[in-house]
């Protein structure tokens, strides 16, 4: 068991206005010496920092990759997952698709899009025929980010979908023109889904080529993971051949707790190298974001969260590129 203050994956920075460890695959070499040490050259040091790591663009996929963020278990980080990685991505030069397939509409919030009632969205993607030209809007204050929202309306959408034909597939139909939402195409079509394993899940799995399951570092990790991954087997099985889970993002790390080392390590023992090298800390400032309609990518670009997701959403863009996993290879 791993010592509990050192996470094998997760180094430790501080910076003004920081409280937990950032993971970065390299050390940190500071500005001043500790006799030089204030507040202000803190600051200064922690702003130059950021700024090269925020200042270079990611790299395009060989072709476009949709990715669809799943768990069945609820509170593990999916909605945050999907919306940072997707704003990480799009202020480095990608185009990127969020489609917000949980009635609950929280990836929505979280990119500040509109989803009340009379808004065009997902419902009418899936139940309407609407195109996805008439329902996809772009998000605010990001370049290059788009966003299908969701209303209350998707909340009966389950039952809806029983008595339609090609049920399992219209969402795939529906992100056919995806191509037409920006000039040159999209990169990424992330699809955010709700914590349950119906009938809009399986839309999402039928839509996608890859599957980012979100696990967080605590006890009940693992607990409905089999289950999922079981759905995902029978999908590929009878309805999408090209589907596999490619990418695992541990999540909610402590760096304090035992706990979280052993949770990191009995994954990586389990996943391999599907499971990404940067895991997401515990911290304040994701959780606030999205009270304020934003990610915590514009919220609060230097705080340990934001640079954990620009660091996650580097390791899936390089992949895209060309840097694949074995398990990645495939599609």
């Amino acid at each position: 068991m791993n010592d509990p203050t050192s996470g094998p994956h997760v180094s430790r920075e501080t910076s003004s206005g920081s409280d937990a460890g950032v993971d970065v695959s390299r050390e940190t070499t500071p500005l001043t010496s500790p006799d030089d040490e204030t507040p202000i050259a803190t600051a200064a040091a922690t702003a130059v920092r950021v700024m090269g790591r925020f200042g270079d663009s990611l790299p395009r996929p060989r072709r476009r990759r949709f990715m669809t963020v799943a768990n069945q278990k609820g509170g593990v980080g999916k909605t945050t997952t999907a919306v940072n990685i997707a704003a990480a991505m799009a202020m480095h030069g990608l185009r990127v698709l969020v489609v917000d397939l949980d009635p609950q509409g929280n990836a929505s919030t979280a990119l500040g899009v509109e989803h009340h009632a009379e808004v065009p969205s997902v419902y009418d993607l899936l139940i309407e025929g609407k195109s996805l030209g008439d329902v996809a809007v772009p998000v605010p204050e990001i370049s290059g980010l788009w966003c299908v929202p969701a209303t209350i309306d998707l909340a009966g959408a389950e039952i809806e979908l029983v008595s339609l034909v090609a049920r399992e597939s219209r969402l795939q139909r529906a992100l056919a023109d995806v191509g037409s939402l920006a000039d040159g195409g999209i990169d990424y079509v992330l699809i955010d889904c709700p914590p349950s394993l119906g009938l809009l899940t399986v839309n999402a799995l039928v839509a996608a080529e890859e599957v980012l399951i979100p696990i967080q570092c605590e006890y009940y990790a693992l607990e409905g993971l089999g289950q999922l991954l079981r759905n995902i087997e029978l999908v590929k099985s009878h309805l999408n051949p090209g589907l596999h889970v490619s990418t695992i993002l541990l999540t909610m790390y402590d760096a304090r707790t035992r706990l979280a080392s052993q949770v990191a390590d009995d994954v990586r023992e389990h996943f391999g190298e599907t499971v990404l090298r940067t895991v997401i800390p515990r911290s304040v400032r994701v959780s606030e974001a999205p009270s304020y309609g934003q990610t915590v990518m514009t919220y609060d670009p230097a705080s340990p969260g934001a640079l954990c997701y620009l660091d996650a959403a580097r390791e899936i863009a390089a992949r895209g590129a060309g840097e694949q996993t074995q398990e990645a290879k495939s599609w």
